[in-house]
Parts: C-alpha cells; structure tokens; sequence
C-alpha cells in the first residue's frame, strides 16, 4: 500500500527521517555531556519512546499525569511532569509511581507544602525540580528574586520531598528574530541557571541537576557548559515551524499530512484537511510564513513545498488553497502532502498514524495518549 492508497486526511510519519533526527540529537547530546529526556507529548506514542531510550535517552518528559499513565503502562520506568501538577492530583502521581520513577515540578511554596503533605500521609518521597523563569514568563520563579532562593531552600528542607534540581524552559526562542538572537537566548538561560545553582551550592543546598531546552534552542544549549540535561521534543518529527527557526530543514520534517483536493474553481482549491487536523496555529520563524502549512503538489517522498500554494482559510474539515504565479492548477482527486505548523499538535488531533519508507506504508499505528490531558 502507497501514500496514495491510505484514506485522507491521514497523519504519515516517515520512519528514515524520524530515526534520522532521533540519532542526530542523541548524538549531539551525548557529545555536549548531556542526558536526554526527550518530550513525548510530541508524538505520544510508546514505540517511538522506547526508540528514543533505545538510543540513549535517559528518560521521557509528559506534559499531564494521565498522558504519563500511558507511557508507564507500556513500561516507561523513568517519566518527569515538567509542569506545575497541583497536589489535588496526588492519587494520580502515586500510581504513576507504583510504575516508575517520577519527578515533577514546582514554582509556589504552598503548592510544595501541599505536596510534602501528601507525600508524608501515603509514606512516599517524591522527586521535585523547581521550575524557574528565564524569559518566557509563563511558570517559574525569577532566577534573581528572594522568592527563588527561599522556594528552593524549602523544597529542600520539606520531608517527603527530594529536591533533584532546577529545570527551564526558554520558551521565547520560538519568537526570535534571527539565529543570533536564538543564541542568545539560550545563552542567557544557561546563565540564569547556573547562576543561581551557584548561590544554592555556597548556601549549602545540593543541586543535581540543571535542565534546560526546547527544540529551536537546543543547538545553542549544547553548546555550554552547566546544564546537565536537555529536553527537546518536536525534534523528533519538526515542522514548518523548526523550519522556519532554522532548527531544521524541510528533508527534516518526519511528520505530514496527506490530504485529498476535494473542490477547485479558479484560483482556489480546498482539500479535506481543515482545522481538526492541520490546528489552527500559525507558523513562526525569522521571516514571515503564511498560512496554516506548506504544501507539496505530490504524495512523492521528497518534500517540494510550493510557495504559490498557501493554505489561506481553515474550517473544521476544509483547507482553503489559494492558488498563485506559477503553482500547478490541483484538481479534485489529486494528492498533495502537507508539512504543519506544529507537528505536536496534529499529533493529538488523530487516533492513529501511518509509518512510512518513502512512499510505502508499513503500518498503522495507535496515538496511544492521544486526549490524555487531565
């Protein structure tokens, strides 16, 4: 069966290019002397995961406790929550940790003190990471307020916690400029981080680990000394947006969606793929990216997206191409193949992907957290 058999809209995964990006960041990180926790709300598939440990990576990142229940279910022993899981989820937490280890973390004292509470009522100790803002402003603590210091002095001293370390996000690379500026984001997080490890050291606190990363800054991190892990996770299919940040190349992009040209009247075509499986998130890069994907007139292998195919207008079930210069004139029936977006997104709109070798389909296989949000 080929690309042009398989029932559209479909999510195709291209199996060379996925395991060519799998090993490149192991090797990248394994060179720079960092662990890899690659983040699997990306693909939310067991499979891949288990490639991913295969390869050297020391652990998984999941986003929510139930998207964690699944990877632990297929016997992922090594899961971390970077993000802020309130303790009114502690029985979730607690049967995660019947399966594996877990580590979370934190950016409020009482949402500690509430965790060391229901750590010390079941008997357990959980490992704890405090998050800390280094630019992005979403979660965290202000590396150089008091609060930071003082919120991991008392992560530290609270029983039925073990504090493992600091743990960033920059997650503001994915509006940079230029490289340059990409650089020095990731410059200044490594910075803000070992600073304030350093003061946590002299005050006599143990700081393990430092864990920083996202997908658009990872080539800059490796390149510093400090941070002992680094979590990615879109680097494992990319998208239009890696492309667009130079983080990759569109012969990178693992994940597309082929799709069906389902109406053509003039300089316009609509294909089967709207919202509920392209999302309605816009591209980001150092120059401007219109529209919701880039698209290639083909099913072929290798990926030739067309500037005079924009994808202009989404509904929940149609994509609206405008037609433009030289773009070839699509008909109903045609096939084209479409890089997103934002891969991880699409990722969760599906209950299944097809492996493909080039242009041949090997088989389809479950998003097996696909909704877990809670």
């Amino acid at each position: 069966m080929t690309l042009n058999d398989i029932p559209t809209p479909a999510v195709v995964i291209d199996t060379a290019r996925m395991n060519r990006n799998i090993d490149a960041m192991q090797r990248a990180a394994d060179a720079a002397g960092f662990t890899l926790r690659p983040h699997a709300k990306t693909h939310k598939i067991p499979a891949i995961a288990r490639q991913q440990l295969a390869r050297g990576a020391k652990g998984i990142c999941c986003q929510k406790p139930s998207e964690a229940a699944v990877f632990a279910e297929a016997g992922i022993d090594d899961i971390r929550l970077p993000y802020p899981v309130h303790p009114s989820k502690a029985d979730q937490i607690f049967a995660l940790m019947d399966r594996a280890r877990v580590s979370i973390i934190v950016d409020d004292a009482d949402v500690a003190a509430g965790w060391a509470e229901a750590m010390n009522r079941a008997g357990r100790t959980l490992d704890v990471l405090v998050k800390v803002d280094v630019g992005f402003h979403r979660c965290g603590v202000d590396p150089v307020s008091p609060e930071a210091p003082h919120l991991i002095a008392l992560v530290d001293s609270l029983p039925g916690l073990a504090l493992r370390g600091l743990l960033s996000h920059a997650g503001q690379g994915y509006h940079a400029s230029s490289a340059a500026a990409l650089k020095l984001i990731a410059e200044e997080e490594v910075n803000a981080m070992t600073r304030l490890a350093a003061l946590m050291r002299e005050r006599g606190v143990a700081i393990d680990e430092i864990s920083v990363g996202s997908t658009p800054t990872a080539r800059f991190s490796l390149a510093h000394q400090g941070p002992t892990e680094l979590r990615v996770g879109n680097y494992v299919y990319f998208d239009r947006t890696q492309v667009g940040l130079g983080a990759a190349s569109f012969d990178d992009c693992a994940l597309t969606v082929v799709a069906t040209v389902v109406s053509a009247h003039g300089d316009r075509v609509v294909i089967d793929a709207g919202s509920k499986t392209l999302t309605s998130d816009g591209a980001r890069g150092f120059t401007p990216a219109p529209g919701y994907g880039a698209i290639s007139a083909s099913t072929a292998a290798t990926l030739e997206p067309h500037d005079g195919l924009v994808i202009e207008r989404l509904s929940e079930e149609h994509g609206v191409v405008r037609l433009a210069g030289d773009a070839p004139r699509l008909r109903p029936g045609d096939r084209v193949r479409v890089v997103p977006n934002h891969s991880c997104v699409v990722s969760n709109m599906v209950d299944t992907v097809f492996l493909a070798d080039s242009e041949q389909v090997v088989e389809a296989v479950p998003v097996a957290a696909r909704g877990r949000i809670v």
